[in-house]
């Protein structure tokens, strides 16, 4: 029987630390199945989802553990059959492109618009950058949505674009 393992990560970036990550999952038979990491402010997180003979998921964690001096490790285990794989209410894929002028609150803002509307958010990458010819700065962000289905995607574009009069909203249908 398969266990999975959800790592989360955090450490000084340096050469070779994925590397180190495989090395360690593939030695005890692990498979890496999804990942999602990141350089930011020199340092390296990520998270990461391998699965693994039952049998071997506490040798993988404790060899994974001896990685603690390069990297902060912290090992979730999904219940017994959990895979992540089991699909809850019915749910339409949709990608969210946002632009804005930077501001404190933002993501409060719009995270908060997206729960009162029960959408999940599956993937998210924000950054700010100069704003071209002026001296603010530009808040932008790039998401995987899944809202329920049969939601009015036009209504969430509206409620996102309330939040502030600069917001420029796009809601685009996404391939799973």
């Amino acid at each position: 029987m398969k266990s999975y393992l959800v790592l989360t990560l955090i450490g000084k970036d340096q050469p070779g630390l994925v590397e180190s990550l495989a090395q360690i999952v593939a030695k005890h038979h692990g498979n890496w199945l999804e990942s999602n990491m990141s350089r930011l402010a020199g340092q390296f997180a990520g998270i990461l989802r391998v699965s693994v003979d039952q049998d071997k998921a506490d040798e993988l964690v404790t060899a994974l553990d001896a990685l603690s001096p390069k990297l902060r490790l912290v090992v979730q285990r999904p219940a017994p059959g959990d895979d992540g794989s089991e699909a809850s209410a019915p749910r339409q894929a949709v990608r969210l492109s946002l632009v804005g002028n930077d501001r404190p609150g933002i993501i409060r803002d719009i995270s908060g618009a997206l729960a009162r509307n029960q959408v999940n958010v599956d993937d998210l990458e924000t950054e700010c950058s100069p704003a071209p010819m002026a001296s603010d700065m530009l808040f932008k962000a790039n998401a995987l949505l899944h809202v329920p289905a049969g939601m009015d995607i036009d209504t969430l574009r509206a409620e996102i674009e309330k939040l502030a009069d600069d917001l420029i909203v796009d809601i685009t249908p996404a391939e799973d």
